[in-house]
Protein backbone atom coordinates (compact mmCIF):
# COMPACT_ATOMS: atom_id res chain seq x y z
CA UNK A 1 0.00 0.00 0.00
CA UNK A 2 1.44 3.47 -1.04
CA UNK A 3 0.95 6.01 1.73
CA UNK A 4 -0.54 9.17 0.37
CA UNK A 5 0.78 12.55 1.25
CA UNK A 6 -0.84 14.54 4.06
CA UNK A 7 -3.36 16.96 3.28
CA UNK A 8 -4.33 20.10 5.33
CA UNK A 9 -7.06 22.14 4.76
CA UNK A 10 -6.21 26.30 4.44
CA UNK A 11 -8.18 29.57 4.32
CA UNK A 12 -6.64 32.44 1.81
CA UNK A 13 -8.46 35.14 3.77
CA UNK A 14 -10.02 38.03 1.21
CA UNK A 15 -11.44 41.57 1.36
CA UNK A 16 -15.02 41.35 0.82
CA UNK A 17 -16.53 41.64 -2.46
CA UNK A 18 -13.76 39.50 -4.00
CA UNK A 19 -13.81 36.06 -2.95
CA UNK A 20 -14.27 35.15 -6.61
CA UNK A 21 -11.38 37.05 -7.32
CA UNK A 22 -9.21 35.12 -4.82
CA UNK A 23 -10.83 31.71 -5.36
CA UNK A 24 -9.62 32.22 -9.63
CA UNK A 25 -6.31 32.88 -8.32
CA UNK A 26 -6.87 29.43 -6.06
CA UNK A 27 -7.95 27.60 -8.70
CA UNK A 28 -5.08 28.94 -11.50
CA UNK A 29 -2.68 27.42 -8.40
CA UNK A 30 -4.29 24.02 -8.16
CA UNK A 31 -3.74 23.37 -11.94
CA UNK A 32 0.16 23.11 -11.16
CA UNK A 33 -0.38 22.17 -7.14
CA UNK A 34 -2.68 18.79 -6.28
CA UNK A 35 -5.63 21.57 -4.84
CA UNK A 36 -8.83 19.90 -4.22
CA UNK A 37 -12.38 21.22 -2.47
CA UNK A 38 -12.26 24.73 -3.38
CA UNK A 39 -15.01 26.69 -1.69
CA UNK A 40 -15.84 30.37 -1.65
CA UNK A 41 -17.23 31.87 1.71
CA UNK A 42 -17.17 35.33 3.43
CA UNK A 43 -14.38 36.78 3.43
CA UNK A 44 -12.50 33.67 2.64
CA UNK A 45 -11.71 30.92 -0.26
CA UNK A 46 -11.44 27.16 1.75
CA UNK A 47 -8.92 24.87 -0.14
CA UNK A 48 -7.32 21.26 0.70
CA UNK A 49 -3.31 20.64 -0.43
CA UNK A 50 -0.04 19.59 0.59
CA UNK A 51 2.35 21.45 2.56
CA UNK A 52 3.63 23.14 -0.92
CA UNK A 53 0.63 25.09 -0.73
CA UNK A 54 2.13 27.25 2.35
CA UNK A 55 5.04 28.36 -0.04
CA UNK A 56 2.94 28.75 -3.65
CA UNK A 57 -0.02 30.06 -1.73
CA UNK A 58 2.12 32.85 -0.45
CA UNK A 59 4.69 33.77 -3.16
CA UNK A 60 1.82 33.73 -6.01
CA UNK A 61 -0.81 35.03 -4.55
CA UNK A 62 -1.92 38.56 -5.45
CA UNK A 63 -5.30 39.58 -4.25
CA UNK A 64 -5.91 37.51 -1.22
CA UNK A 65 -4.50 39.11 2.20
CA UNK A 66 -3.25 35.76 4.09
CA UNK A 67 -3.36 32.47 4.18
CA UNK A 68 -4.20 30.29 7.14
CA UNK A 69 -4.02 26.88 8.22
CA UNK A 70 -7.59 25.67 9.48
CA UNK A 71 -6.59 23.57 12.65
CA UNK A 72 -9.93 22.98 13.60
CA UNK A 73 -14.03 24.07 13.37
CA UNK A 74 -16.04 23.03 15.08
CA UNK A 75 -19.12 23.83 17.54
CA UNK A 76 -18.43 25.81 20.60
CA UNK A 77 -21.52 27.35 23.04
CA UNK A 78 -19.66 26.38 26.26
CA UNK A 79 -15.69 27.17 27.33
CA UNK A 80 -15.87 23.17 27.61
CA UNK A 81 -16.97 22.52 24.08
CA UNK A 82 -13.97 25.18 22.80
CA UNK A 83 -11.45 23.70 25.11
CA UNK A 84 -11.83 20.14 23.76
CA UNK A 85 -12.27 21.44 20.03
CA UNK A 86 -9.16 23.28 19.97
CA UNK A 87 -7.29 20.18 21.54
CA UNK A 88 -8.19 18.01 19.11
CA UNK A 89 -6.41 19.52 16.89
CA UNK A 90 -2.88 18.21 16.12
CA UNK A 91 -0.57 21.38 17.95
CA UNK A 92 2.71 19.37 19.11
CA UNK A 93 3.11 18.35 14.74
CA UNK A 94 3.36 22.36 13.83
CA UNK A 95 4.11 24.01 17.31
CA UNK A 96 7.62 23.40 18.42
CA UNK A 97 8.89 22.98 22.11
CA UNK A 98 10.22 26.33 21.91
CA UNK A 99 7.50 27.93 19.88
CA UNK A 100 6.80 31.55 20.33
CA UNK A 101 2.62 31.18 20.11
CA UNK A 102 0.35 34.20 20.17
CA UNK A 103 -3.64 34.09 20.68
CA UNK A 104 -6.34 36.14 18.91
CA UNK A 105 -9.55 36.09 18.86
CA UNK A 106 -12.91 37.17 18.10
CA UNK A 107 -16.24 36.70 18.46
CA UNK A 108 -19.55 37.30 16.30
CA UNK A 109 -23.40 36.89 17.17
CA UNK A 110 -21.64 33.87 19.81
CA UNK A 111 -23.07 32.84 23.44
CA UNK A 112 -18.97 33.10 23.86
CA UNK A 113 -18.59 36.41 23.67
CA UNK A 114 -15.76 37.03 25.98
CA UNK A 115 -12.97 37.47 23.67
CA UNK A 116 -10.24 37.35 26.39
CA UNK A 117 -11.85 34.48 28.03
CA UNK A 118 -11.73 32.26 24.62
CA UNK A 119 -8.52 33.14 23.89
CA UNK A 120 -7.61 32.52 27.52
CA UNK A 121 -9.29 28.47 26.97
CA UNK A 122 -8.05 28.33 23.84
CA UNK A 123 -4.26 29.15 25.06
CA UNK A 124 -4.72 26.74 27.90
CA UNK A 125 -6.02 23.97 25.33
CA UNK A 126 -3.00 24.23 22.86
CA UNK A 127 -0.09 24.26 26.17
CA UNK A 128 -2.06 21.08 27.40
CA UNK A 129 -2.32 19.19 24.36
CA UNK A 130 1.80 20.30 23.74
CA UNK A 131 2.35 18.87 27.18
CA UNK A 132 1.30 15.50 25.50
CA UNK A 133 4.42 15.07 23.53
CA UNK A 134 6.93 17.38 25.31
CA UNK A 135 6.66 16.12 28.77
CA UNK A 136 7.40 19.73 30.38
CA UNK A 137 4.99 22.31 32.63
CA UNK A 138 6.34 25.38 31.02
CA UNK A 139 7.25 26.55 27.43
CA UNK A 140 9.76 29.20 27.25
CA UNK A 141 8.43 30.82 23.48
CA UNK A 142 11.76 31.89 22.42
CA UNK A 143 11.63 30.28 19.15
CA UNK A 144 10.04 31.08 15.84
CA UNK A 145 6.09 32.75 15.94
CA UNK A 146 3.56 31.17 15.54
CA UNK A 147 -0.13 33.48 15.49
CA UNK A 148 -2.93 31.48 16.83
CA UNK A 149 -6.64 33.15 16.07
CA UNK A 150 -9.50 31.35 17.86
CA UNK A 151 -12.80 33.21 15.35
CA UNK A 152 -16.69 32.58 16.72
CA UNK A 153 -19.18 33.00 14.26
CA UNK A 154 -22.83 32.51 15.32
CA UNK A 155 -21.14 29.80 18.00
CA UNK A 156 -19.13 27.94 15.10
CA UNK A 157 -15.85 28.13 16.04
CA UNK A 158 -12.57 28.47 13.34
CA UNK A 159 -9.04 28.26 14.91
CA UNK A 160 -5.97 28.61 12.85
CA UNK A 161 -2.66 29.18 12.05
CA UNK A 162 -1.29 32.44 10.37
CA UNK A 163 1.29 30.69 7.89
CA UNK A 164 2.23 34.71 6.00
CA UNK A 165 3.00 37.32 8.96
CA UNK A 166 2.56 40.66 7.88
CA UNK A 167 -0.64 40.69 5.25
CA UNK A 168 0.18 39.74 1.46
CA UNK A 169 0.01 43.39 0.50
CA UNK A 170 3.15 43.36 2.21
CA UNK A 171 5.20 42.75 -1.18
CA UNK A 172 8.42 44.79 0.03
CA UNK A 173 8.53 47.34 -2.91
CA UNK A 174 6.97 50.01 -1.56
CA UNK A 175 9.20 52.23 1.28
CA UNK A 176 7.56 55.08 0.19
CA UNK A 177 3.69 55.80 -0.50
CA UNK A 178 1.19 58.53 -0.89
CA UNK A 179 -1.12 60.69 1.66
CA UNK A 180 -4.01 57.77 0.74
CA UNK A 181 -1.91 54.54 -0.70
CA UNK A 182 -4.22 51.58 -2.08
CA UNK A 183 -3.28 48.34 -1.26
CA UNK A 184 -1.37 46.24 -3.37
CA UNK A 185 -3.39 43.69 -2.96
CA UNK A 186 -6.21 45.58 -3.87
CA UNK A 187 -5.02 47.06 -6.85
CA UNK A 188 -4.10 43.41 -8.17
CA UNK A 189 -7.78 42.85 -7.96
CA UNK A 190 -8.58 46.08 -9.60
CA UNK A 191 -6.47 44.85 -12.30
CA UNK A 192 -7.67 41.14 -12.79
CA UNK A 193 -11.67 42.80 -12.55
CA UNK A 194 -10.84 44.86 -15.71
CA UNK A 195 -10.67 43.58 -19.06
CA UNK A 196 -6.92 43.98 -19.07
CA UNK A 197 -4.34 42.03 -20.76
CA UNK A 198 -0.43 42.16 -21.12
CA UNK A 199 -0.97 42.70 -24.79
CA UNK A 200 -2.89 46.20 -24.13
CA UNK A 201 -1.75 49.62 -22.81
CA UNK A 202 -2.60 50.12 -19.46
CA UNK A 203 -3.30 53.81 -18.08
CA UNK A 204 -3.02 55.49 -14.58
CA UNK A 205 -3.92 59.15 -15.32
CA UNK A 206 -4.02 59.79 -11.16
CA UNK A 207 -1.23 56.82 -9.92
CA UNK A 208 0.34 58.84 -7.09
CA UNK A 209 2.66 56.11 -5.53
CA UNK A 210 2.21 53.95 -8.60
CA UNK A 211 0.72 50.81 -6.99
CA UNK A 212 -1.79 50.01 -9.69
CA UNK A 213 0.95 50.43 -12.44
CA UNK A 214 3.53 48.33 -10.51
CA UNK A 215 1.12 45.54 -9.68
CA UNK A 216 -0.14 45.85 -13.96
CA UNK A 217 4.00 45.14 -14.44
CA UNK A 218 4.71 42.50 -12.28
CA UNK A 219 1.73 40.71 -13.34
CA UNK A 220 2.33 41.26 -16.95
CA UNK A 221 5.80 39.79 -16.70
CA UNK A 222 4.79 36.63 -14.03
CA UNK A 223 6.55 37.93 -11.13
CA UNK A 224 5.43 36.18 -8.32
CA UNK A 225 4.19 39.47 -5.60
CA UNK A 226 5.55 37.61 -2.37
CA UNK A 227 8.69 36.65 -4.33
CA UNK A 228 10.49 39.92 -2.78
CA UNK A 229 9.78 39.02 0.80
CA UNK A 230 10.22 36.54 3.56
CA UNK A 231 7.09 34.87 5.48
CA UNK A 232 6.66 33.56 8.97
CA UNK A 233 6.19 30.09 8.65
CA UNK A 234 9.71 29.99 6.52
CA UNK A 235 11.06 29.68 10.01
CA UNK A 236 8.81 26.91 11.19
CA UNK A 237 10.29 23.22 11.46
CA UNK A 238 7.22 21.61 10.28
CA UNK A 239 7.68 22.72 6.75
CA UNK A 240 10.67 21.67 4.89
CA UNK A 241 13.16 24.50 3.80
CA UNK A 242 13.19 22.49 0.70
CA UNK A 243 9.83 23.19 -0.29
CA UNK A 244 10.87 26.94 -0.22
CA UNK A 245 13.59 26.79 -1.75
CA UNK A 246 12.15 24.92 -4.55
CA UNK A 247 9.28 26.96 -4.56
CA UNK A 248 11.20 30.20 -5.08
CA UNK A 249 13.36 28.71 -7.48
CA UNK A 250 10.32 28.11 -9.51
CA UNK A 251 9.16 31.18 -9.49
CA UNK A 252 12.21 32.84 -10.56
CA UNK A 253 11.81 30.45 -13.72
CA UNK A 254 8.54 31.58 -14.38
CA UNK A 255 9.75 35.11 -14.98
CA UNK A 256 9.34 36.44 -18.46
CA UNK A 257 12.31 38.88 -19.05
CA UNK A 258 11.92 39.10 -22.63
CA UNK A 259 8.40 40.78 -22.17
CA UNK A 260 7.35 44.64 -21.68
CA UNK A 261 4.32 45.41 -21.21
CA UNK A 262 3.05 49.20 -22.55
CA UNK A 263 2.09 50.53 -18.81
CA UNK A 264 2.03 54.32 -18.24
CA UNK A 265 1.20 56.17 -14.88
CA UNK A 266 1.12 60.24 -14.31
CA UNK A 267 0.00 62.51 -11.59
CA UNK A 268 0.84 66.35 -11.05
CA UNK A 269 2.68 65.98 -7.70
CA UNK A 270 6.17 65.23 -9.24
CA UNK A 271 7.30 63.88 -5.50
CA UNK A 272 4.62 61.41 -5.57
CA UNK A 273 5.99 60.82 -9.64
CA UNK A 274 9.84 60.50 -8.21
CA UNK A 275 8.20 58.24 -5.10
CA UNK A 276 6.41 56.07 -7.81
CA UNK A 277 9.90 55.68 -9.87
CA UNK A 278 11.71 54.20 -6.59
CA UNK A 279 9.03 51.82 -5.49
CA UNK A 280 8.85 50.24 -9.15
CA UNK A 281 12.85 50.47 -9.11
CA UNK A 282 12.59 48.42 -5.55
CA UNK A 283 9.99 46.29 -7.56
CA UNK A 284 12.48 45.27 -10.07
CA UNK A 285 9.86 46.75 -13.15
CA UNK A 286 11.00 50.11 -13.62
CA UNK A 287 11.90 49.52 -17.36
CA UNK A 288 8.20 48.47 -17.90
CA UNK A 289 6.21 51.18 -16.42
CA UNK A 290 6.56 55.35 -18.02
CA UNK A 291 6.27 57.51 -15.18
CA UNK A 292 5.04 61.17 -16.25
CA UNK A 293 4.57 63.98 -14.44
CA UNK A 294 1.29 65.29 -16.06
CA UNK A 295 -1.99 67.06 -15.32
CA UNK A 296 -5.22 64.50 -15.95
CA UNK A 297 -6.62 67.87 -18.28
CA UNK A 298 -3.15 67.27 -20.22
CA UNK A 299 -2.97 63.97 -20.88
CA UNK A 300 -3.15 62.31 -24.30
CA UNK A 301 -4.24 58.83 -24.76
CA UNK A 302 -1.25 56.72 -25.46
CA UNK A 303 -3.40 55.06 -28.52
CA UNK A 304 -6.06 53.00 -28.78
CA UNK A 305 -7.80 50.51 -27.00
CA UNK A 306 -6.39 50.84 -23.90
CA UNK A 307 -7.44 50.63 -20.43
CA UNK A 308 -7.31 53.26 -17.23
CA UNK A 309 -7.62 51.63 -13.94
CA UNK A 310 -7.26 54.59 -10.89
CA UNK A 311 -7.40 55.17 -8.12
CA UNK A 312 -8.26 58.93 -7.56
CA UNK A 313 -9.18 61.27 -4.53
CA UNK A 314 -12.67 60.96 -2.92
CA UNK A 315 -12.90 64.34 -1.82
CA UNK A 316 -13.84 63.12 1.64
CA UNK A 317 -11.42 65.79 3.37
CA UNK A 318 -13.02 69.04 4.10
CA UNK A 319 -12.39 71.40 1.29
CA UNK A 320 -10.87 68.88 -1.00
CA UNK A 321 -15.00 68.21 -2.45
CA UNK A 322 -14.88 71.14 -5.39
CA UNK A 323 -11.31 70.23 -6.93
CA UNK A 324 -12.14 66.38 -7.00
CA UNK A 325 -15.42 67.14 -8.70
CA UNK A 326 -13.39 68.93 -11.54
CA UNK A 327 -11.27 66.23 -11.58
CA UNK A 328 -13.89 63.50 -12.00
CA UNK A 329 -14.96 66.00 -14.53
CA UNK A 330 -12.10 66.56 -16.30
CA UNK A 331 -11.55 62.49 -16.30
CA UNK A 332 -14.56 62.43 -18.45
CA UNK A 333 -13.62 64.40 -20.83
CA UNK A 334 -10.28 62.51 -21.53
CA UNK A 335 -12.19 59.20 -21.75
CA UNK A 336 -15.49 59.60 -23.20
CA UNK A 337 -13.87 61.46 -26.08
CA UNK A 338 -11.98 58.05 -27.47
CA UNK A 339 -14.67 55.24 -26.90
CA UNK A 340 -12.09 52.82 -27.82
CA UNK A 341 -10.53 52.97 -24.43
CA UNK A 342 -12.21 50.72 -20.99
CA UNK A 343 -12.42 52.93 -17.75
CA UNK A 344 -12.31 51.59 -14.33
CA UNK A 345 -12.78 54.15 -11.54
CA UNK A 346 -12.64 53.19 -7.87
CA UNK A 347 -14.20 56.10 -5.43
CA UNK A 348 -16.91 56.50 -2.39
CA UNK A 349 -18.57 59.63 -4.56
CA UNK A 350 -21.83 58.98 -5.20
CA UNK A 351 -22.32 61.29 -7.74
CA UNK A 352 -19.29 60.37 -9.62
CA UNK A 353 -20.98 59.11 -12.73
CA UNK A 354 -23.11 62.18 -13.20
CA UNK A 355 -19.50 64.03 -12.82
CA UNK A 356 -17.81 61.44 -15.56
CA UNK A 357 -20.98 62.27 -18.05
CA UNK A 358 -21.61 58.75 -18.50
CA UNK A 359 -23.19 56.17 -16.54
CA UNK A 360 -21.03 52.90 -15.59
CA UNK A 361 -21.73 49.91 -17.49
CA UNK A 362 -21.05 47.82 -14.59
CA UNK A 363 -20.39 49.14 -10.68
CA UNK A 364 -18.87 46.45 -7.90
CA UNK A 365 -19.03 47.47 -4.19
CA UNK A 366 -15.60 46.78 -2.64
CA UNK A 367 -14.20 47.97 0.56
CA UNK A 368 -11.14 50.52 0.34
CA UNK A 369 -9.49 49.68 4.16
CA UNK A 370 -13.17 50.23 5.85
CA UNK A 371 -14.37 52.88 3.21
CA UNK A 372 -17.11 51.52 0.90
CA UNK A 373 -16.44 52.48 -2.64
CA UNK A 374 -18.14 51.59 -5.90
CA UNK A 375 -15.59 50.68 -8.76
CA UNK A 376 -17.58 51.83 -11.56
CA UNK A 377 -16.55 49.88 -15.13
CA UNK A 378 -17.04 52.06 -18.53
CA UNK A 379 -16.37 49.60 -21.45
CA UNK A 380 -14.60 50.60 -24.60
CA UNK A 381 -14.88 49.01 -28.06
CA UNK A 382 -13.42 45.85 -28.35
CA UNK A 383 -9.82 46.03 -30.21
CA UNK A 384 -10.33 44.54 -34.24
CA UNK A 385 -8.97 40.98 -34.44
CA UNK A 386 -5.85 40.85 -35.99
CA UNK A 387 -5.98 40.07 -40.25
CA UNK A 388 -5.39 36.67 -41.05
CA UNK A 389 -1.35 36.06 -40.82
CA UNK A 390 -0.88 38.61 -38.10
CA UNK A 391 0.33 38.08 -34.58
Amino acid sequence: MINQPQRYNFIATSTFGLEATVRREVEKLAKSYDFSDIRVLDGRVDFCGGLEAVPACNLWLRAADRLLLNMAEFEARTFTELFDGVSAADWPGWLPEDANFIVTGKSVRSTLSSVPACQKITEKAVVEKLKTRYRRDWFPKTGAVYKIQVSLLKDRATVTLDTTGPGLHKRGYREEAGGAPLKETLAAALIELSYWRRDRALLDPLCGSGTIAIEAALAARNIAPGLARRFVSEDWPAIPAQLWKAARSAAYAAIDTGFTPRVFASDNDPAAIETARHNARLAGVDDCVRFEVRDIRDIALPGDYGVAITNPPYGERMGDLPQTEALYAAMGRLFNADRTWSVYVITSHEGFERLYGRAADARRKLFNGMIQTNYYQFYGAKPPKPARGET
